[in-house]
């Protein structure tokens, strides 16, 4: 573990596979004192019960942070048919009891009706925010607040295996879909109840599992040491992607250093031509030949202004 009085102004992006059983602001907390970076955090919550990719920023690569938390993400759920809990996982309480019935090809059927566009209630356990606090803090102290209907969309679930009232599922989903819901729905729909026993979340946008790393494969690196008896810092940022990898789904347009100059002074830039077409869109901004990274820009009319630029 390394030296925390020693804070470094590292930037990137880390791929964790978080292990179940920790929330994910605690496995964040472990890799910025295993970085000693300066500052941290994490696009997109994992339940404590959940596993798997937790794209955490470093430094400079929190101001984009939310272009991840805006991707599709990928899962491997497994449900347990026949027991409805209060917080649709199995660390909740059981609330209810039924006896399950349904076939596989009854699943497939009540799977086609999640598929596409749907609304969804989150559970009252969420971590979505009311009033400046999640919602399972109001649950656990039995107090009621409104409902959120979000409109989510659901563009692949299928059912790999169904044996002994357990099924595997494997879901491609948009943002802000809560998986324990879906269960919990799912459950309903069956007649029988449901609930995750295990949840493992495998792909966040274009990201490969295979580029994930776990916390005890970083503590390894850390302890490892450099030649002035520090945590290995070295080899810990080799394992950073850079920052312009969180931007990889918006278009380039690279300008001259001139052009960032007036950027980072707060001035739009002129554009030759107009953009009507394409007012509102985001863009990725490189400079010159090297087209190292500046930051986002935006379209106006005729103009093209920063939203968020690195330090210079």
């Amino acid at each position: 573990m390394p030296n925390c009085r020693k804070i470094r102004p590292v930037s990137g992006l880390l791929l964790l596979d978080k292990p179940s059983g920790l929330t994910a602001n605690a496995a964040l907390q472990r890799v910025k004192r295993l970085f000693a970076a300066k500052k941290a955090g994490h696009t997109g919550a994992l339940d404590p019960l959940a596993s798997g990719m937790l794209p955490i920023c470093l430094g400079e690569a929190t101001k984009f942070s939310q272009f991840l938390l805006e991707a599709d993400k990928h899962y491997q759920v497994t449900a347990r048919l026949g027991l409805r809990t209060d917080t649709a996982d199995t660390e909740g309480t059981v609330i209810q009891q039924r006896l399950v019935t349904s076939t596989f090809s009854d699943i497939q059927q009540a799977l086609a009706n999640f598929q596409g566009i749907i609304q969804q209630t989150p559970s009252r356990y969420s971590a979505l925010k009311y009033q400046g606090k999640p919602h399972y803090y109001y649950a656990r102290r039995g107090i009621a607040v409104p409902d959120k209907i979000r409109q989510i969309e659901i563009y692949q679930i299928s059912l790999d295996a169904y044996q002994d009232a357990e099924l595997q599922l494997t879901i491609h989903c948009s943002k802000g879909t809560y998986i324990r819901t879906l269960i919990d729905d799912l459950g309903e729909l069956l007649g029988c109840g449901a609930h995750v026993a295990a949840l493992r979340r495998y792909h966040v946008a274009d990201f490969s599992s295979d580029t994930m790393v776990t916390l005890e494969q970083l503590s390894m690196i850390a302890s490892s040491r450099s030649s002035n008896s520090e945590p290995n810092f070295d080899a810990l940022d080799q394992l950073l992607l850079p920052i312009s990898s969180l931007l990889s789904q918006l278009p380039k347009w690279n300008i001259t250093s001139e052009a960032a100059r007036t950027l980072q002074q707060g001035r739009p830039l002129a554009m030759l031509t107009s953009c009507d077409g394409n007012i509102g869109q985001l863009v990725q901004l490189t400079v010159g030949t090297e087209h190292y990274l500046l930051g986002v820009g935006e379209y106006q009319q005729d103009t093209i202004v920063a939203k968020r630029l690195l330090a210079s």
